[in-house]
């Protein structure tokens, strides 16, 4: 009886050795991860490493909205591109509770679960979704989901609310950071675009809005980005400008 005691005093501190040793490898990954994306593949990495799962997804909330930025498997089409809103199926309801929810099979049979019919994981048996914080603010969540019904562990369940904890500072700095870098190229672009405009109303003898679809027409036609076509004018009168 105390060699059975002892044997499991025992597994429970190898545990927790694991789980610390763990958490410690996460807090130390995401802190060398900057950019949002990278920072997002480790979460990916982390969260599935903490619960076995066959599907892992990581919403960031922007707005009101929770938009699907990772997944653990490939879906071109729908990330950066599917949101919920707060409170909007069971990962909706996680982040505007900020607790998590375990279901261990029929997830697609809760009262607060929303079909989408681009994924398939939509089918899939078991559901954990754990809300991802920053000083108590709700800044995205974590969804882990499995084929066939799973019962999530209390200690998996712990371990990845508590990457949801760690990373949600970071998470929310790098979404600011690259929402500053975004709106920092927009007005380069602008400031490129018209510039542009210029070049052709002072070449082409036209008017503003008459150079503004010609640089659209280009973009369009040769797929470019604006911003490629603007510098194409530029560069192009710089050259001539030095040939005289």
């Amino acid at each position: 009886m105390a060699t059975q005691i002892l044997s499991i005093e025992s597994t429970r501190a190898i545990s927790r050795e694991f789980d610390v040793t763990f958490l410690h490898h996460v807090a130390t990954g995401i802190a060398s991860a900057a950019p949002l994306r990278d920072l997002l593949t480790h979460v990916l990495e982390f969260a599935s490493s903490a619960a076995q799962c066959d599907s892992c997804f990581i919403y960031v909330l922007e707005g009101d909205e929770l938009t699907l930025r990772a997944s653990k498997n490939a879906h071109p089409d729908i990330v950066d591109r599917l949101k919920l809103k707060l409170g909007q199926g069971i990962t909706g309801w996680v982040a505007e509770h900020k607790q998590p929810v375990a279901i261990a099979q029929n997830a697609y049979s809760d009262h607060r679960f929303r079909l989408f019919n681009e994924l398939p994981e939509d089918r899939f048996e078991a559901f954990l979704s754990v809300p991802v914080l920053s000083r108590e603010r709700v800044v995205g969540a974590i969804n882990l989901q499995n084929r066939a019904p799973y019962f999530y562990s209390d200690r998996e369940i712990k371990l990845v609310s508590s990457i949801g904890l760690l990373v949600g500072a970071q998470i929310e700095m790098a979404r600011l950071e690259s929402e500053n870098s975004h709106l920092s190229n927009q007005l380069e672009t602008r400031k490129l675009v018209e510039r542009a405009k210029g070049i052709l109303q002072h070449d082409l003898k036209i008017s503003e809005q008459e150079a503004y679809v010609r640089l659209q027409r280009q973009s369009q036609q040769n797929r470019m980005p604006l911003r490629d076509v603007a510098n194409a004018v530029i560069l192009s009168q710089a050259l001539r400008e030095k040939a005289r």
